[in-house]
């Protein structure tokens, strides 16, 4: 009955969609330059937001060490922040979906001013810890996501969300750099003070720029109200078709490769044999393959690709990534197996978050991407005891062999399954 209820409300959102799309085209609700507008606006707040994370990243384990924090105690401090987006991502999105993609990302904004205030004052170890604790609603990505979503049509969504993976790109090249910039010149809390200001002033265009509703007026009323977390509506929007399905795709197709990338500070200090200047300069070089892949190559297949066929290239191109790590034995062959990995990487990301969001009903879009981006947190919560044990137990090539394994086994199942997808090109 329930599987019947569920197609049911599918059909009905399907046609809902429809109507949805014809009445961004027709009525254009925000207006074209209005809707560009915002969705620059996002971009702008996203690249900031992901800027101000990478500087105090690239200070907090120097801040730990000077506080007399271990090893130990500094990977507990990694787990503690992980847990925390790990649960607010889904009460997050159903924020969002309650009250707004402007009152989400102000809330983000917010919640990361009192996290860089805490940490400017964290002359002891408990409050180091304390300062983790506003990062339960720090999610300035599924924000930004939530305002181009509401403001995009079907068509148009995966190429518009392709594209915060520039802001990634700037960030992690930026943030990186400043960070270390400001932390030697200037002292050890200085990121701290500009992340702070800049969380303010992010408030203050979120405010200025973003649309009190960025939803047009039809859907408004169908936005649902109750609980923020619900272990029955996360079970309910999982019954939709296709959600299921491509929900495990996500989370187990890059598991590999997350867990190798929290064991990278290591494994490029003890397997590659990189200093701290030049593992600063591998950093960038993926910061800028990020920047090309999503600026230039996501959007233009999505242009001319069904999700699907997408959707199973990634995966595929997962799996020679996994074989080509098994093989890797310098730096330099990961300077080349680190191309098809950063396509991969973020083909996956933007075209399931693009599939999902279609999946579900428009006042849901928000939980949605908040149970999506819960999907790195949990990486980096088990990540730590999964990947050390493998890391020790079996060295590098065991991340590329697991990757190898689980992908040719997804792709498999992506073949021979038949997901129910609304199939769309621009």
């Amino acid at each position: 009955v329930s599987t019947m209820n569920a197609k049911a409300i599918s059909e009905g959102e399907e046609e809902a969609s429809g109507m949805r799309d014809e009445t961004l085209r027709e009525n254009d609700h925000l207006g074209e330059v209005k809707r560009r507008q915002v969705i620059l606006v996002a971009y702008l707040i996203a690249a900031l937001d992901l800027t101000f994370l990478f500087m105090q990243m690239g200070i907090m384990p120097y801040l730990a060490k000077s506080l007399g924090l271990d090893s130990v105690g500094f990977g507990y401090l990694q787990t503690t922040f992980g847990v925390l987006q790990l649960v607010g991502g889904y009460i997050f999105g159903r924020f969002a979906d309650q009250f707004g993609a402007r009152a989400a990302l102000i809330l983000s904004c917010a919640s990361a001013s009192v996290f860089f205030l805490l940490m400017s004052i964290s002359t002891s170890i408990p409050l180091l810890f304390l300062s983790r604790l506003p990062g339960v609603f720090m999610h300035g990505i599924p924000g930004a996501q939530k305002v181009i979503t509401d403001v995009t049509t079907s068509s148009q969504r995966a190429d518009a969300l392709g594209k915060l993976g520039l802001c990634f790109g700037i960030a992690i090249i930026t943030g990186s750099a400043l960070g270390g910039v400001l932390s030697t010149k200037f002292g050890i809390f200085v990121p701290t003070y500009v992340g702070l200001v800049g969380s303010l002033i992010n408030i203050l265009i979120a405010v200025a720029w973003i649309p009190l509703q960025t939803k047009p007026k039809s859907e408004h009323s169908t936005s649902q109200s109750g609980s923020l977390f619900s272990i029955r509506e996360i079970q309910r929007l999982m019954k939709f078709p296709g959600v299921m399905e491509v929900f495990i795709v996500k989370v187990f197709a890059g598991l590999p490769i997350g867990l190798f990338m929290i064991m990278f500070s290591i494994i490029s200090m003890d397997f590659f044999g990189l200093e701290a200047v030049e593992s600063g300069y591998l950093m960038s070089y993926i910061g800028v393959l990020q920047m090309i892949v999503q600026g230039l190559v996501v959007g233009k297949l999505t242009n001319h690709c069904t999700e699907m066929t997408l959707l199973r290239l990634s995966v595929f191109v997962f799996a020679s990534v996994g074989l080509g790590m098994a093989l890797m034995r310098t730096v330099w062959h990961y300077c080349i197996v680190v191309v098809p990995l950063v396509f991969a990487f973020s083909m996956l990301a933007t075209i399931t978050d693009s599939i999902l969001t279609k999946a579900v009903p428009s006042s849901d879009t928000g939980a949605m991407l908040g149970i999506c981006a819960s999907v790195q947190p949990l990486t980096r919560t088990v990540g730590p005891t999964i990947g050390g044990i493998l890391y020790k137990q079996f060295g590098v090539p065991s991340f590329g062999y697991l990757q190898l394994v689980v992908n040719i086994s997804l792709f498999v199942y992506l073949l021979r399954s038949k997901i129910p997808l609304r199939e769309m090109k621009s």
